[in-house]
């Protein structure tokens, strides 16, 4: 008998009693290891006397410890909810208080509280996750990933291999859930894509890609607090877990969105996520997302298994996160997508609504000429860049850049969409000679010059610098022959993206 969970439940019925926190009325959340009371505009955590192969909150002072390094952890992530560390204590007379000066019987996290419908799980299942919460999820993790700390010798692909069987053997727990010969496969899948991609992640850690991250970067654990996505409930207890690629801290976010049936928010976190990173080695590393996210899916299928008194819904949810774990291994073939046209056709609206449609999931990167061009002089994408920026050299300078991305990024296995007027023969035949191996499809959107001169007339906030006499100027252009397939981007962005996926046969 654990006598240390014993002892916490007169610390529990206090903390769930309306009277402590002056009346306010108490909602109380339990996990396998935590206990947190919600009340007014306050939150108390306590870690619950249990222990696991991953953690050990059994003692008093263990989990004081581990009250102080969530602290220490989440205040980086989010200082605004993030308190400090109080004490339950016991007077003389037996009473118990929160800070009071009696004998501290246990410890708790004081939090902020926040509004819990805005957490990213709740907006998720409202349908709230539109293209510019998606994009700001993306800068968000990006901006998390730059602040914390570099770790060059913490073995990252051999803590992946422990995973790999950690995986296995608990799988295999749950035959009733998971054929044996299913999980068989998806272990030998992981472990074969594991010693492909062993090269490629050490030289990762070797280049500061392996950090001190989040660890638990699932949509239950962003909240949206005054417009922006905060990220909270790090992992403190084991730093070993959260000590990993900041690609596979990624992996858990976008694995949920796409177990959500969000491809097209996974898709957006993605691409703003690589923007914000302009890592080029993070076009290397797409060849790891499928594994990171299978592993991610395989643990939460392991996990939802393993709960207690589990019921059908929850079953159904393992058998989920299973299925989605064996398809992610296994991704399909990449494909070439370029769509060019005139400024004003739509390029880049239906380059980014085609994305989360070309798989492997989450969906095609997007490299886009005029991102291209800022990155290259090295300005925020919506600034204006002057005319010197736009001759014949520094072009062809973007789109010498456009093509070697695009190489390496189906290189890993990955699909990508290159958005550019591609008003040269010249530009057309390297891009679709950038892989010869890859299915390539070309689209050329046309609209009057009436239509493309409202488009770039209305745009804001866009990293295009064309305006209405660019428009127009483009109208003498010579296309040459046009060996792409021709679509009337006149209409609707539906009615072009109709037409467009016809083109590619999605």
């Amino acid at each position: 008998m654990n006598r240390d969970a014993d002892a916490q439940q007169p610390v529990i019925d206090f903390l769930a009693d309306p009277a402590t926190h002056g009346g306010a009325a108490v909602k109380r959340i339990d996990t396998h290891a935590a206990s947190v009371f919600l009340a007014g505009q306050r939150a108390l955590k306590i870690k619950r006397a249990v222990r696991f192969p991953f953690l050990d909150f059994s003692t008093l002072a263990k989990r004081k410890a581990a009250c102080a390094a969530e602290i220490e952890v989440n205040r980086l992530y989010a200082p605004e909810i993030y308190r400090g560390v109080v004490a339950i204590t016991r007077a003389a007379d037996g009473a118990l208080a929160v800070g009071g000066q009696g004998e501290a019987v246990e410890w708790a996290v004081e939090m902020a509280r926040f509004d819990e419908t805005q957490g990213f799980d709740h907006l998720a299942d409202k349908g709230r996750i539109d293209a510019a919460l998606a994009d700001n999820l993306g800068r968000a993790v990006a901006k998390a990933h730059a602040a914390v700390s570099v770790v060059t010798d913490a073995g990252f692909a051999d803590t992946l291999a422990e995973i790999i069987e950690q995986n296995h053997g608990e799988l295999h727990a749950a035959p009733d859930l998971f054929a044996a010969k299913d999980t068989d496969a998806l272990t030998a899948a992981s472990r074969t894509a594991l010693e492909r991609l062993r090269s490629l992640l050490e030289a990762r850690e070797r280049e500061g890609c392996v950090r001190r991250c989040h660890g638990d970067l699932h949509l239950g654990n962003i909240v949206l607090i005054d417009g922006a996505p905060v990220l909270f409930d790090a992992i403190e207890f084991n730093p070993k877990l959260a000590t990993i690629d900041v690609f596979y801290d990624l992996a858990f976010l976008l694995m949920d969105l796409i177990d959500r049936g969000l491809i097209e928010a996974a898709n957006g976190v993605l691409n703003r996520y690589l923007a914000e990173s302009s890592r080029d080695s993070d076009l290397d590393a797409l060849a790891a997302l499928p594994l990171f996210m299978s592993l991610r899916a395989a643990i939460r299928a392991k996990v939802t298994a393993a709960r207690p008194n589990r019921d059908a819904a929850m079953e159904k949810s393992a058998r989920d996160y299973f299925a989605l774990a064996c398809k992610l291994i296994a991704p399909p073939r990449p494909r070439l997508v370029a769509v060019g046209g005139l400024s004003g056709t739509g390029k880049s609206v239906l380059a980014r609504a085609l994305a989360p449609a070309v798989m492997p999931l989450p969906g095609a990167i997007l490299l886009r000429s005029d991102v291209m061009r800022k990155t290259l002089f090295g300005v925020p994408e919506t600034e204006r860049l002057p005319a010197s920026a736009y001759t014949a050299e520094v072009t062809a300078k973007v789109y010498a850049a456009l093509v070697a991305r695009a190489r390496r990024v189906l290189a890993a296995g990955h699909s990508a969409i290159v958005d550019a007027v591609f008003a040269k023969q010249a530009e057309r035949d390297a891009i679709a000679q950038a892989a010869p191996r890859t299915p390539f499809h070309g689209l050329f959107l046309t609209a009057d010059l009436a239509v493309r001169v409202a488009r770039v007339g209305g745009r804001t906030g866009d990293a295009s610098d064309a305006d209405a006499t660019i428009a127009r100027a483009q109208e003498h252009y010579d296309l040459g022959e046009l060996e792409w397939t021709e679509v009337d981007a006149s209409g609707t962005l539906d009615e072009t993206l109709q037409r467009g996926k016809k083109t590619i046969g999605l």
